[in-house]
């Protein structure tokens, strides 16, 4: 394994997604736009705007797109939240007239929620309507259970994260995806050889290793990490029900079945661009909600 592969891929992680395309979700080709002042809520008077002007992304590999286009790569133009690719209809597309100078993307791949702070930091300083939050993934994928982010330390890192913004942009809008279900994706990666030939290169070893062994310490060391997601999604909504400006997605990334059609095609775990298209749309679902 050479080194730019090892560095790469034990920072890379996961997905998510939801939602079908029908009215209201901005799939059909139409785009929400702001009508009156009494057709919704104004940020203003404290209530939640559904046609946020522009928008800030922050999180992990899968807000950057990567493996998603070629392989070991970023694929900005395709992530879900602020990607320029019609074919992704991005949160951006459905609900930005005009994105271009109007989105921007903080994620990082390989970013742990420690990071988040500094990502806020970066995001506020744009002044954006709307910050889209991806995390969590990395924190469960490590290369073993016990490098796993602590519950305690995940849930103080994501509020410093939501802090940080407050300070700076105290109206901004959050929406809160949750982490995806890893134990799912490594079910429907491993029934792929050539799959499970790739994760032997380091790509979540705390739930990916030994992806074909059935024994009970298998199973136990996935149900560890399946747990310890669950216990992150628990903050996640804790944390953003404080904030009367943040939406968490209710669990929806986590409850998606993916398919391998909506996987990378380079390591099976990422999503690639139909995956990337779903979790836009569940995005825009949630977002525009009354």
């Amino acid at each position: 394994m050479t080194a730019t592969v090892a560095a790469v891929l034990t920072g890379g992680l996961l997905l998510g997604a939801c939602g079908g395309g029908s009215d209201g979700d901005g799939d059909d080709g139409s785009r929400g736009r702001k009508t009156s002042p009494s057709a919704e809520a104004s940020p203003s008077t404290g209530g939640w705007d559904t046609r946020p002007d522009s928008i800030a992304a922050v999180g992990d590999s899968i807000t950057r797109g990567f493996d998603a286009c070629s392989v070991l790569s970023d694929c900005p133009e395709v992530s879900w939240a602020t990607g320029t690719d019609p074919a992704t209809r991005s949160l951006a597309v459905r609900l930005l007239d005009e994105p271009a100078g109007h989105t921007w993307n903080f994620a990082e791949t390989g970013a742990l929620t420690a990071d988040l702070p500094a990502q806020m930091e970066r995001a506020a300083a744009r002044e954006p309507e709307l910050v889209t939050v991806m995390t969590g993934g990395n924190d469960a994928c490590r290369p073993s259970v016990d490098a796993m982010t602590p519950v305690d330390d995940f849930r103080a890192d994501f509020a410093r994260g939501l802090r940080t913004l407050r300070e700076k942009q105290p109206r901004a809008q959050v929406y809160v995806a949750s982490v995806p279900d890893l134990k799912r994706l490594w079910s429907e990666g491993r029934k792929n050889e050539a799959a499970r030939q790739v994760w032997k290169l380091g790509i979540c070893q705390s739930m990916l290793r030994d992806a074909e062994a059935t024994g009970a310490a298998a199973e136990e060391r996935r149900q560890q990490v399946q747990d310890r997601v669950v216990a992150y999604n628990e903050v996640l909504e804790e944390v953003c029900a404080e904030d009367r400006r943040c939406r968490y997605d209710g669990g929806a990334v986590f409850a998606y079945r993916f398919t391998g059609d909506e996987l990378s095609k380079w390591d099976w775990f990422h999503p690639g661009k139909q995956g990337q298209r779903t979790l836009a749309r569940l995005a825009y679902g949630r977002i525009t909600a009354p």
